[in-house]
């Protein structure tokens, strides 16, 4: 895609605000400082709700990627295993679904605040390259029609 920006939606958590809230902050000067286009911030209420909301921004097609930040902090059950084992499954299977990237923001399970705060950057901004990178990839992938012999995409 040279010359061609990427075209990103980001899906937030409410959830744990706090920290998701520096989470878009950071992801939104990431994508901005690797020249890439923030078309939609969509806010759900938490992470569990994200998939519906990835879901409707994989069918627009001015979307080339979508990037999932939440936060799923432990608390005394196991209730954030199953928030973020079911959420990382479903978004998996959406962007399989779709055939466009939706890449994994998404601190837990078993974070405390204070990881997941420490963390803050790091998943915001890996989330965002490796969107961007996959869009990259992806495209170069689709526009080899015949391989004489073996390629490597970077």
């Amino acid at each position: 895609m040279q010359g061609k920006l990427i075209r990103l939606g980001i899906v937030v958590a409410e959830f744990n605000y706090d920290i998701t809230q520096l989470m878009l902050q950071k992801a939104l000067s990431h994508a901005k400082f690797l020249n890439a286009e923030v078309k939609v911030i969509l806010k759900v209420p938490g992470t569990y709700d994200m998939p519906l909301a990835v879901k409707k921004l994989l069918e627009k097609d001015f979307i080339d990627a979508v990037v999932a930040l939440g936060a799923v902090i432990k608390g005394e059950t196991k209730h954030d295993e199953i928030v973020a084992g079911q959420t990382a499954r479903k978004l998996t299977d959406l962007s399989t679904e779709f055939g466009k990237p939706v890449t994994l923001g998404i601190i837990g399970p078993g974070a405390t605040h204070e990881q997941a705060v420490e963390r803050i950057e790091e998943y915001a901004t890996r989330a965002v390259e490796a969107a961007i990178k996959l869009v990259q990839r992806i495209k170069r992938l689709d526009e080899i029609k015949e391989v004489p012999e073996p390629v490597n995409i970077e």
